[in-house]
């Protein structure tokens, strides 16, 4: 009995296989076994053997010498060997035998129980076991797959390679190649062009390993080792055959496999690049339609042209209100999701080692937030303006009003007036005629000096009405310009008619006092009455409690004067009782009407009555103003009671997002998820504000123009609103970029940890305070956006500090190198996520311009240069496609047509470029 250990060693550790026990009991050889390796081994020599122009016939007796023994060690080792023994003796053929034993023991194989005795007294045994020590040592003990060598590296090999192929399942070296589809699965993955693999039959086992080793040994020039009747015929054929037969082809697609490693490591680098090109791409349409759209709209809110009437203006307003609810919302959250798209590119770019992203002129981020706060001001611009509009108008519509009751009373006045004056009745009548014309007249100028006031006040208006604007003015100035050209008409016409009735005064007698008296205390007291049924009648508008109570106020003052206007409208008509007493008495028939005036006692308690009647509609009018305004006081006190809660409610969450992104509570995964939850109660928080709009929209649609019940108005809370649902946006970003961070580069929770606590350690508030919102009352309203204690950066003092903190020892220059890495603009500060970057760059394991120039050399054969056909062979469609498209042409020595510069190319993949 005989036993061979096969053990290698090296660096002082045992690697590749432990001691097989195959070869311990000769009883436990199959002789199936014996003669798959037998033949196996013979073509595995003889395909080295013949490099040296010889070969054997059968391996026991052959190697019986040493000379064929130490040649093929010389060819498959590439070293010479000591110069052989050509003596025939034994002696010779031990000292030759024992010479090649010391070489395999020289590297690193330890043969155990073995002497060059057995092999030269043609043991075949020990010689099957010396080959298959070669066949470890030389084919198999290199080979290394993902961490795993030898034969587990082999295997693993093989298992990757055949994973697309039907009916194949390689699990080890014997029975998984019984039918010999996984030997020509390996073939049909590496040469396609050589096997059609979809004809072969898994029922037909002789056939495909038949069609497997002769395609080998014509086209890979792998000598056939094995039988396929023999492979079949065995229960389990021989795992040492196979594995043999298998290097083979792990040796004679080495170089493929090579190449198929450097053009992974090309397509993943293409496939960050081209996927960073495509969020670049993103972000410059999202950026140029966010752009586009402020560009249109600013127009439409600069546009200040004023409508002629109320219900236009309430138009606009209502536009503006459905571009506030409808048409910005959608606008605030893709600013808000621009911005978090471009820190995310940002975070990859570095992350894959590449230049950041510095978009095209005029989309970069903060020129987004320069329109953005330009459309914010013609937004503000444009309600103020509208609002202002809309009382502009409120009033117009109210004076025109007044105007049109004036010059209508005043019109009917002055009816008939000009041709009474034209008139010469005083040149037919009697004296005592005539000095009744001549009092009447008197009367009349009476009455037309009381009403020289209302004239003024119709000028008065007319001229305030130009001066708003109003849009019919024409008309009222035409209108008012004919009631003065009246007016002057009147009063030339009467000092003519006083001077006609004067010249004939002397002429005339007495009249009779008690008409002239009459007529004196009539006029007054019906231009009385008529004012204060025009006074009663007239228009107002309030905008609160107050001056509606003035009015109430200013109204029963009037009423308390009716009792002694009521006194003079009796004395007045007993003077008229009095005229008919005395003409009763005397017998003397009166014409009918008082000579010296129109103005009839039946006008006079028929005016009274009406004032009577008017009073209590006055009363009702301004009780219903009252009941307005008290509306309007609790919509003012409804929309504070809300604004008081809201308000103080968003200010707290800004400062609890503040509080949250600085704190260390948990794994990020923790802080995001506690985030995310936090985010979905803000969310559901929204119904308030949409009840704030709509009491803000009643508001407005009572126009109630002020609100001393708060210092909250509603545009200082739909502010407000938006950056917090922007903070908490950007804030959630920020954690997960420091995720991807985190993963990207190796970072473990406890190093983040110690990383954020020396950071906010030296995380200082610095700069001014936020300056407060302005308010129209005296106490100051909470900044909705005010800072934290912490920042979330520091400036160069502070991350020097820092640094120092860390162990780092650091001088100038050398820190002038760290700050142009966390601060390439020269910004002066330091954020948190520049730093984590700088604290683990150093260790990344990133792809670098070397690594892929390394990869497409291969690709290329070696050569400075590649062509877009082995591009095409070598990478899948579209990545070739794109390095094509990309690729300058080379310009070296030794070129070809149609030669690509794939060195540039890698270089600009991590430096500037135009991709």
């Amino acid at each position: 009995k005989h036993s061979f250990d096969t053990q290698y060693t090296s660096g002082g550790q045992q690697s590749y296989m432990e001691q097989e026990n195959d070869w311990d009991r000769d009883l436990l050889l199959d002789p199936a076994w014996e003669k798959q390796q037998r033949k196996t081994f013979t073509a595995w020599c003889n395909s080295h053997l013949r490099k040296a122009g010889t070969q054997i016939e059968n391996i026991e007796e052959d190697f019986r010498d040493g000379l064929k023994l130490m040649l093929l060690l010389e060819v498959i080792s590439g070293e010479r060997l000591p110069k052989p023994e050509r003596g025939k003796m034994r002696v010779h053929k031990i000292n030759n035998v024992n010479k090649a034993l010391d070489f395999i023991a020289s590297k690193g194989v330890k043969l155990v129980s073995i002497g060059a005795e057995e092999i030269v007294d043609g043991n075949a045994k020990m010689t099957l076991g010396m080959i298959w020590t070669i066949i470890l040592r030389f084919a198999i003990q290199d080979i290394s797959v993902e961490e795993t060598s030898a034969k587990e590296g082999l295997l693993l090999w093989c298992q990757r390679k055949t994973a697309p192929y039907k009916n194949v399942n390689v699990q080890n070296f014997h029975i998984s190649w019984k039918d010999g589809l996984a030997f020509n699965a390996l073939i049909h993955r590496h040469r396609p062009e050589l096997i059609d693999y979809d004809k072969l039959r898994k029922d037909d086992p002789v056939t495909n390993l038949n069609n497997a080793f002769e395609v080998a040994e014509k086209y890979l020039d792998i000598p056939k080792m094995l039988d396929a009747e023999d492979i079949v015929g065995t229960l389990r054929p021989d795992e040492k055959a196979i594995m043999t037969y298998v290097s083979c082809f792990y040796h004679a697609f080495s170089g493929a496999q090579k190449a198929e490693t450097a053009a992974n490591r090309i397509c993943k680098v293409l496939a960050v690049n081209q996927e960073n090109e495509h969020l670049m791409e993103d972000y410059e349409k999202l950026a140029s339609d966010l752009l586009e759209w402020i560009r249109r709209t600013i127009p439409w809110l600069e546009n200040r042209i004023p409508e002629k009437t109320m219900a236009e203006m309430q138009q606009k307003l209502e536009d503006f209100r459905g571009y506030r609810r409808v048409h910005k919302p959608p606008k605030v959250q893709e600013k808000c999701q621009l911005e978090i798209n471009f820190n995310t590119l940002q975070t990859k770019l570095r992350l894959s080692n590449r230049p950041a992203f510095m978009p095209s002129e005029g989309r970069m981020v903060s020129d987004i937030n320069g329109a953005w706060h330009n459309l914010e001001g013609a937004e503000k611009g444009y309600e103020e303006w509208l609002l202002n509009e809309i009382r502009r108008l409120e009033r117009l519509d109210h004076l025109a009003e007044k105007f049109r009751q004036k010059a209508t009373i005043h019109e009917g006045w002055t009816d008939g007036k000009e041709a009474m004056l034209t008139q010469k009745d005083y040149e037919t009548t009697s004296l005592s005629e005539t000095k009744a014309l001549l009092k009447k007249h008197e009367a009349f100028e009476s009455d037309l000096a009381a009403h020289q006031d209302r004239v003024e006040q119709i000028a008065a208006i007319a001229q305030e009405l130009n001066e708003l604007d109003y849009y019919d003015s024409p008309n009222v100035n035409a209108r008012c310009q004919k009631i003065c050209e009246q007016w002057d008409t009147l009063g030339a016409l009467t000092q003519s008619r006083r001077e006609s009735l004067e010249r004939t005064e002397k002429q005339l007698e007495s009249i009779d006092e008690l008409y002239l008296e009459y007529a004196k205390r009539a006029a007054p007291f019906n231009n009385w009455m008529e004012g204060a049924m025009e006074d009663l009648q007239d228009m107002f508008i309030v905008h609160n409690i107050e001056e509606i109570q003035g009015l109430i106020t200013a109204h029963e003052q009037f009423k308390a004067t009716l009792p002694e206007a009521n006194k003079e409208r009796e004395a007045i008509q007993a003077i008229q009782a009095e005229v008919q007493k005395i003409a009763q008495y005397n017998g003397i028939k009166l014409a009918g009407t008082n000579p010296y005036t129109t103005i009839t006692p039946s006008s006079i308690d028929s005016k009274w009555d009406k004032v009577q009647k008017l009073v209590p509609q006055r009363d009702q009018a301004l009780q219903e103003e009252l009941s307005r305004q008290q509306s309007n006081d609790h919509l003012r006190r409804q929309f504070a009671t809300q604004a008081n809660m809201v308000g103080p409610w968003i200010q707290n969450k800004m400062e609890e997002i503040g509080r949250i992104s600085i704190e260390m509570n948990g794994t990020l995964e923790d802080q995001l998820t506690h985030l995310r939850q936090y985010e979905q109660s803000i969310i559901e928080y929204k119904p308030n504000i949409d009840q704030l709009e709509g009491n803000h929209q009643l508001i407005q649609e009572a126009l109630i123009f002020d609100n001393k019940y708060t210092a909250y108005t509603m545009e200082h809370l739909r502010v407000g609103w938006e950056q917090l649902l922007t903070t908490i946006a950007r804030t959630i970003n920020e954690i997960e970029n420091q995720i991807l961070t985190r993963d990207a580069k190796g970072i473990s929770q406890e190093q983040l940890h110690e990383y954020r606590t020396s950071f906010n350690h030296f995380d200082k508030v610095r700069g001014p305070s936020p300056t407060p919102v302005p308010t129209a009352t005296p106490t100051p309203v909470p900044s909705l956006t005010s800072l934290c204690k912490r920042t979330g950066i520091m400036d160069s003092d502070d991350f020097r500090a820092l640094l120092i903190s860390t162990g780092n020892s650091l001088g100038d220059a050398e820190f002038a190198r760290i700050m142009g890495i966390v601060d390439p603009n020269n910004s002066g500060a330091v954020t948190f996520q520049a730093f984590i970057d700088f604290m683990s760059r150093e260790t990344t394991d990133t792809d670098t311009a070397d690594q892929v120039i390394a990869s497409f050399k291969i690709l290329a054969g070696d050569k400075n240069y590649i062509t877009a056909e082995e591009l095409r062979r070598e990478l899948p469609p579209d990545q070739a496609e794109y390095c094509i498209a990309r690729m300058a042409p080379y310009s070296g020595p030794d070129t070809v047509p149609g030669a690509l510069d794939y060195m540039s190319f890698s270089t600009a993949l991590y430096g500037e470029s135009d991709l």
